[in-house]
């Protein structure tokens, strides 16, 4: 009777998570806590990090191979929840709600600033040359690349078209970074302007008609996805949700795009992305090498955008100029990065209302990154 208590004892834990632990399940279980603190304690991007900080536990939740519960175990319910980040559907229900929530005005009452958000995607293609010179093949290197966008549902939707295997490691390098925005972007900032550049005063945009919102997602969609079809997807849905919103007659279907079903879609997202990150699928040089051409990418579109409007100043007079402070909104980090524009542009004048400015560039860094996006894809896949 002994000998049977004991095992039955020993088979209860090695079924446990106790019995199959490992140093690397420990080292994620902390990292996903620390995505948690961050999300709470200081507030970067909760409505992600705490997802993805509590989905990295649940994956790093030690178990025996066949118990059908893990994120890549055919069957498991995770795994049924996570087809949506494999086959690339979540991404464009998540674009469908920000077009949703998204006012074009600033970008339409000022078009130039769609070269600022253009430029800014520099960061995408200078990562991605480096990656390839790392000896990551072309494929892995775009989605890699991707992180430079700050867009962490481009980086999904490429990642799981062109390396699955690296698509835990490249999403939460990407939402991460987007979470960091206003710790990485501020140095870079200041470290690539002067003072009086600092202090620029840009015209207030005019007002923009009715007419003018609603032919806007129109068009284009129609200049886009002619110019890359291969992201159709992200723009198409893009495009459709801002036209729910400014149409003015659909107006349930667009507070359910950016209410509810965005909602929804972020919790799984964030969840599941999170339960990818395996110990043993995860820990591996390459993820750290991710992280740091990630971080590379994003210094370089931040420092794209600031230059970029320096470079553009040299055309232009008066009050046409551009204060380079709304460069670093060039990425699709919305509306993060403008704030960031705003609270770095109020340090040295307080009655400088950036923020308005920065989101012309920051809604054309969400078009662009849809559009390196498809570019990447048009010859990569």
């Amino acid at each position: 009777m002994l000998e049977f208590f004991k095992e039955g004892l020993l088979q209860f834990l090695s079924y446990s998570g106790f019995g199959n632990c490992t140093w690397g399940h420990i080292i994620m279980i902390c990292i996903g806590l620390v995505f948690i603190a961050l999300g709470i304690i200081k507030e970067y991007e909760p409505l992600l990090l705490v997802p993805i900080g509590f989905g990295i536990i649940i994956g790093n939740i030690p178990f025996t191979d066949g118990l059908q519960v893990g994120v890549y175990e055919n069957g498991a319910v995770l795994n049924y929840l996570y087809f949506g980040v494999v086959k690339g559907f979540y991404p464009p229900l998540i674009f469908l709600g920000i077009g949703a929530m998204t006012d074009f005005s600033a970008l339409i009452s000022n078009p130039k600033l769609i070269l600022i958000g253009a430029a800014a995607q520099f960061g995408i293609f200078a990562a991605y040359i480096t990656a390839l010179l790392l000896g990551f093949s072309p494929m892995e290197a775009g989605a890699i690349g991707i992180i430079g966008g700050a867009d962490g549902p481009t980086a999904i939707f490429i990642s799981s078209k062109l390396a699955p295997s690296m698509m835990g490691a490249i999403a939460v390098s990407a939402y991460s970074y987007m979470a960091l925005v206003p710790v990485i972007q501020p140095p870079i900032m200041r470290a690539l302007t002067t003072p009086q550049e600092r202090l620029i005063r840009m015209r207030p945009p005019r007002a923009v008609s009715h007419r003018e919102k609603v032919l806007f997602p129109m068009m284009c969609i129609l200049l886009t996805a002619f110019l890359v079809p291969t992201g159709l997807p992200l723009l198409g849905m893009l495009f459709f949700g801002n036209l729910l919103k400014e149409s003015g007659v659909t107006k349930r279907l667009a507070n359910t795009a950016s209410g509810p079903l965005v909602d929804i879609v972020t919790i799984l997202i964030g969840l599941t992305v999170g339960c990818s990150t395996q110990a043993t699928n995860f820990l591996r040089p390459a993820s750290v090498l991710i992280f740091i051409l990630g971080a590379f990418s994003f210094v370089i579109a931040t420092a794209s955008g600031v230059l970029f409007v320096k470079f553009f100043n040299l055309f232009l007079k008066g009050d046409n100029k551009i204060n380079p402070l709304i460069g670093n909104a060039g990425v699709s980090a919305v509306p993060d990065a403008a704030r960031v524009s705003l609270v770095e542009g109020q340090k040295y004048d307080r009655t400088n209302f950036l923020l308005m400015h920065a989101m012309g560039p920051n809604v054309a860094g969400v078009i662009g990154s849809a559009v390196a996006a498809g570019i990447l894809l048009s010859f990569l896949y």
